[in-house]
């Protein structure tokens, strides 16, 4: 037996034996990406980046394409394990080393395709500021992910989202560094496992390296203008918490540049920072299309062969989906090779990188999934229950002037209108529910209520309508929407239903095609004639509660005002329906929190919470503060906050001790943030950051003393000459029910 076939034998040893083995050919090889659906005879005709189980490939293509090489990731190959184990059988028997394949997934919510359990978008997870729930969604994940015979996902999205005009801030835990790292820690640890040759576990893949989620204009993939300083203390610290204390194993990079330096080809940030510094273990990939853009956008290169070298030479290992065909990825690199532009060793680097992999996840020894196991895996009862507890603890209750919860016994009938009230919206990278229907808000709310309450609904108008247009990205497969429901505007029909009853409820917001990666936004308005619509019906002088279904922040400050209660809750996913219907009726007090801050325009962003001073936040048109703060969020019950303790633990370090009490009637959760505000510093920082939270839960009465643990990473700067110091002085510490709701504070010397 050759020693890289040893189970015995240490990985490294293994690994040596097989590098030894390996023709430059075929270790470029294990740098590359293909889409299994192009290799396929028959495609699942209800997702574009599926395979339909009774398939087969074209094995001819694979031989001119690979001859007796293996290949290092096969994407885009979603289907049952049956069909992905005849195409790994294919790299194990028919090549020359037997080398398996790594099958690489988008499972940012829930695994793609057509099988997984829909969980509510990554917003809605920080919202909870629950991390171990966070952590459960991430074994959910895995678990699926991997029992359909996938291996890696392209997950987590890491972005710290501070414009809320991108698209993919739906992907993102929010606009604050703290709640983002402690989210991308959990996430991670769920989802990897700490080992990830378990048969529920997976490859993480944090994304976008490291600054994409401020991109210039609030458009995908444009530059990030972005100071060394900021880099360092609020997007970074995100991928380090998921590199160096989850252990995630590989990085997307982004496709922008920072101040210039652009990412897929920066020695600075994917050696000396990604590889040397936080110790990336595995693999970093360019992501999809980026590696072109080097030559035909950035024009950093004068052709493909200088862009792969540029990319190559400086750090990156993989090329990613939609790059270059896989003849012209190993042309060049062999002829960079042997020309000694790049290095062999390069080379070796990386495909090493790539091959441990493999040996952790143990395909050498178990190349095969079980072809029975997902069916009791993928939508199993604990896993959509995961996905309804993940809805219902995201509710956050921005307004409510005694309307919710509501009383069904004081109405006869409801208006229920709006595009939403009757589909559940799902959220980009969402799987395809083949051969089940999602219950909506009018199906759920018609079960628990039509035999007391007549409901009546109408959706009144559309989302996205004629103001859809083609994707920015949209040679990308995976972003080809195959269209959301054609909503025809009945503005008038909706309000005459809803003037003849005693309640109406509004659910609106966004669709696949108004938010969304590609689906950025000029305005944050509410799309289509929602708002026209939703005016008209707070004229109407009912109790008027607004439910919104959307992927990232909105100017709602014309809704706000017209309506007695609203409720945010997202892309709730497969259970959303049902969990608002919880919220609605006081079954579930709702106790989310925001993770971004609510503008009141679009012309204040940026908007959130922790710029710098400066500013007087005044503008000709009024106040330019957020409409709803980071952190803010409603009950059902109300909480008191009393004896505040600052305890100093040691040089930089500080313990927090206050005890919150529920002062209401009802039980209910209360979200315990903890601010620090740096009152003497060398250089500008922002007047408060959050340092720690807790969400607690809370009877009647019922009190609890709550400890923080505040260590010199609460109350550090990058100074003046970029290094990372406690500076001598005072530090104001505000225990808070949001960022802008300070119920006790004191402060230390330190």
């Amino acid at each position: 037996m050759e020693a890289y076939r040893d189970p015995s034998l240490p990985i490294e040893e293994r690994l040596d034996d097989l590098m030894s083995r390996m023709t430059l050919e075929e270790k470029i090889s294990q740098l590359d990406m293909r889409f299994g659906n192009q290799y396929c005879t028959k495609c699942d005709p209800n997702h574009r980046c599926s395979v339909a189980p009774d398939s087969d490939y074209d094995w001819d293509r694979f031989r001119a394409e690979f001859g007796d090489r293996s290949v290092g990731y096969i994407h885009d190959n979603y289907s049952v394990p049956s069909l992905m184990n005849r195409l790994q059988r294919w790299f194990v028997e028919e090549t020359r080393l037997g080398i398996p394949c790594i099958f690489t997934a988008e499972a940012l919510h829930g695994v793609c395709g057509t099988r997984g359990t829909i969980l509510p978008i990554p917003t809605s997870w920080a919202s909870t500021f629950d991390p171990e729930l966070a952590r459960r969604a991430g074994e959910v994940i895995a678990a699926e992910t991997r029992s359909l015979g996938l291996h890696e996902i392209l997950a987590p999205n890491l972005d710290v989202a501070r414009d809320p005009r991108w698209g993919r801030t739906e992907e993102t835990f929010g606009e604050d560094t703290y709640l983002s790292s402690r989210m991308a820690a959990a996430v991670i640890s769920g989802e990897q496992k700490g080992d990830i040759s378990r048969p529920d576990a997976v490859i993480a893949e944090p994304k976008h390296y490291c600054v994409h989620g401020i991109p210039e204009n609030g458009v995908n993939c444009s530059p990030a203008r972005v100071g060394v300083r900021e880099v360092e203390s609020c997007y970074l610290p995100v991928f380090e918490a998921g590199i160096c204390e989850a252990g995630a194993f590989d990085v997307m990079v982004s496709y922008n540049c920072i101040d210039s330096d652009l990412m897929m080809t920066s020695s600075h940030y994917l050696r000396d920072v990604l590889k040397d510094r936080l110790g990336l273990k595995g693999i970093c990939r360019s992501d999809w299309g980026g590696l072109r853009r080097v030559h035909y956008l950035h024009r950093l290169a004068e052709n493909e062969k200088e862009a792969i070298y540029l990319a190559k030479k400086n750090g990156l290992d993989c090329q990613g989906g939609d790059e270059y065909p896989h003849n012209v990825w190993l042309s060049n690199l062999c002829e960079l090779v042997r020309e000694g532009r790049i290095s062999e060793e390069n080379i070796d680097d990386s495909c090493r990188r790539v091959l441990r992999l493999k040996f952790m996840l143990g395909l050498f020894e178990h190349p095969y999934t079980d072809e029975e196991r997902w069916k009791e895996v993928v939508l199993c009862g604990k896993h959509r229950d995961t996905a309804l507890e993940l809805a219902e603890k995201a509710m956050i209750l921005l307004k409510n002037d005694g309307t919710l919860p509501l009383r069904p016994e004081k109405y006869r009938s409801i208006a229920l209108i709006g595009p939403s009230s009757n589909d559940q919206r799902l959220g980009g990278y969402s799987s395809v529910p083949v051969g089940r229907k999602l219950d909506s808000v009018y199906d759920v709310l018609k079960r628990e209520l039509g035999d007391r309450v007549e409901i009546r609904q109408c959706d009144g108008c559309g989302i996205s309508g004629d103001e859809a247009h083609p994707f920015g990205l949209s040679d990308q497969q995976h972003l080809q929407i195959t269209g959301e429901r054609v909503i025809e505007n009945n503005i008038e029909e909706a309000v005459s239903i809803a003037s003849d009853c005693d309640l109406i409820i509004f659910v609106g917001g966004d669709d696949q095609i108004s938010s969304g990666e590609g689906r950025d936004r000029c305005r944050l308005t509410l799309c289509g004639r929602q708002r026209e619509l939703l005016l008209r019906l707070g004229a109407l002088g009912k109790p008027l509660v607004f439910v919104l279904e959307n992927g990232k922040p909105l100017d709602i400050s014309a809704e706000s005002e017209v309506s007695n209660a609203i409720l945010e809750t997202w892309f709730g996913g497969e259970r959303g329906a049902e969990a608002i219907v919880d919220t609605l009726l006081g079954r579930n007090n709702p106790a989310g929190r925001l993770p971004f801050s609510l503008p009141r325009n679009s012309g204040m962003i940026p908007c959130y919470y922790s710029m710098l001073p400066g500013s007087s936040n005044e503008y000709y048109e009024g106040d330019g503060s957020a409409l709803y703060p980071f952190g803010f969020g409603l009950s059902y019950t109300s909480f008191e906050y009393s004896g505040l303790l600052l305890e100093k633990t040691g040089p930089a370090g500080v313990r927090v001790t206050l005890t919150v009490k529920n002062t209401g009637v009802t039980a209910g959760d209360e979200v315990v943030q903890i601010y620090v505000e740096d009152c003497e510093s060398t250089v500008v920082t922002p007047p408060l950051l959050l340092k720690a939270f807790s969400r607690i839960s809370l009877s009647p009465g019922e009190s609890k003393t709550l400890s923080f643990d505040l260590d010199q990473k609460a109350f550090r700067l990058m100074n003046a000459g970029y290094e990372w110091v406690v500076e001598p002085g005072k530090f104001r510490i505000c225990a808070a029910a949001s960022s802008r709701d300070i119920r006790l504070e004191g402060t230390v010397t330190l």
